[in-house]
């Protein structure tokens, strides 16, 4: 009993040594929480789009030269970084805002600031295309339609509801957001074939320790880069513009075939305006019987339905017609009284093509029978204004001030999962691989 009344404050000593002792950092984990976990005030509305995407970061961060690299590489670019954040401002809501209803991180609203420098437009060398940049294969696997008329891959809208089921599927899969998010990069069966050879190497299947190509080793870097110079911009001198927390556009349905000029003639919009919403449309004609899905400023659809009820002109200056394969272009284009060059203008058509290849052919209604056409238009106020042509939109009105926008939403932190827990390997979805035009190789 001596002896144990002997020993007892020794082994407290060492008990208490064991308590406090430390991993040296540099055999920490290269990701951390500490940053992202943290307390946040609901009490407040969020300020803009900016704060309410930082309230709901849940993905831990990453630390690794990588990171630092590319986050002084944004940061010495800032005319980048604000041509980028201006592009994202017509999007930022109704992304964040299905974020936020399916219980995702914020971190994601940024991916296409690395995917596609947030233009609808951008096309990668492996024809990835639109915000998130689908493949044409993944696209179509996530029901996004590519034809003639449209690539429902650059809509805003069915893009990003295929993004983020894409997304939530990966996480599911990987059970962790870095692996998920080189997925969606490089494929996840791709990724698990790297997460079995770390296994076999004797290496921990994570992130970190994956032998990955260069594309995919810098992906979550970048996001990580952006998320830092979202989180505190001041820090890094850059100016994000303002982006109201609420809604930009709506959506509205349309049973005729309408012409793109006109649609953006009705609304009032510049048609460059109009396509940064509506992107996705391949012909200057958009076919009712797609049930077409036109994206409007909230401003501008009330101003688009009041001139829709008063147009009496025709909404399409187009013909569609279905030639036969292989039929002279010459004599499709004598039969209907345009030139050979205006058939090929309208299609998109090579000098050096002279026979019919496609299913569908645009064929220009004649001037003469589109002459006259006018548009009735309503000032704010209600007065009456002088029709406006539909060859000549007035510029976009600027937008009313928008009513207080909701209260934020608590963020999610996301653990890594076990890998018991994990769905095993069902497909493997083609990679979506592009590198944007602000960053170099």
């Amino acid at each position: 009993m001596k002896i144990l009344r002997l020993m007892l404050p020794l082994m407290l000593v060492l008990l208490a040594g064991c308590a406090t002792h430390r991993t040296p950092a540099d055999q920490r984990q290269a990701y951390v929480a500490e940053d992202t976990s943290r307390t946040v005030d609901l009490t407040h509305p969020p300020r803009d789009m900016w704060d309410r995407i930082r309230r709901g970061f849940s993905i831990p961060n990453l630390r690794s030269e990588r990171v630092d690299y590319w986050t002084d590489y944004y940061a010495s670019h800032p005319q980048s970084v604000l041509l980028m954040s201006q592009r994202a401002g017509k999007y930022l809501y109704y992304i964040v805002d299905e974020l936020n209803r399916r219980g995702l991180p914020t971190e994601l609203a940024l991916l296409p600031f690395v995917e596609s420098a947030y233009n609808p437009n951008a096309l990668s060398r492996s024809q990835a295309s639109g915000l998130w940049q689908f493949i044409p294969s993944t696209g179509l696997h996530y029901k996004l339609q590519q034809d003639w008329w449209r690539d429902q891959r650059r809509d805003p809208v069915a893009s990003t509801q295929a993004a983020l089921d894409y997304l939530s599927y990966l996480y599911d899969f990987q059970g962790d957001w870095y692996l998920a998010l080189a997925s969606y990069n490089w494929g996840e069966g791709a990724v698990k074939r790297a997460m079995d050879k770390a296994v076999n190497n004797d290496k921990q299947p994570i992130y970190a320790q994956l032998d990955m190509p260069d594309e995919t080793r810098n992906y979550v870097p970048k996001l990580q880069a952006i998320k830092n110079i979202i989180a505190r911009p001041d820090k890094y001198g850059i100016t994000l513009p303002n982006v109201s927390n609420s809604p930009y556009f709506t959506t509205v349905h349309k049973s005729r075939d309408m012409d793109i000029a006109v649609a953006a003639a009705l609304a009032e919009m510049p048609i460059e305006d109009f396509r940064a919403l509506n992107p996705a449309y391949n012909r200057p004609v958009i076919l009712a019987k797609h049930n077409p899905a036109l994206h409007l400023p909230l401003d501008k659809v009330d101003v688009f339905n009041d001139n829709l009820r008063t147009y009496t002109g025709q909404l399409s200056s187009w013909q569609v017609m279905q030639p036969t394969r292989g039929q002279s272009l010459a004599a499709i284009a004598k039969s209907y009284g345009i030139s050979l060059d205006q058939l090929r203008q309208a299609n998109n058509l090579q000098s050096r093509q002279t026979r019919a290849t496609s299913a569908a052919l645009l064929i220009p209604v004649a001037a003469e029978d589109q002459a006259g056409i006018r548009l009735a238009s309503y000032s704010p106020d209600g007065e009456s204004r002088a029709p406006v042509s539909r060859r000549q939109p007035r510029r976009l009105l600027r937008r009313p001030p928008t009513p207080a926008p909701p209260s934020g939403h608590a963020p999610r932190v996301w653990p890594r999962r076990p890998a018991s827990a994990r769905i095993p390997s069902a497909r493997a979805t083609p990679c979506i691989l592009w590198r944007d035009a602000t960053t170099p190789r």
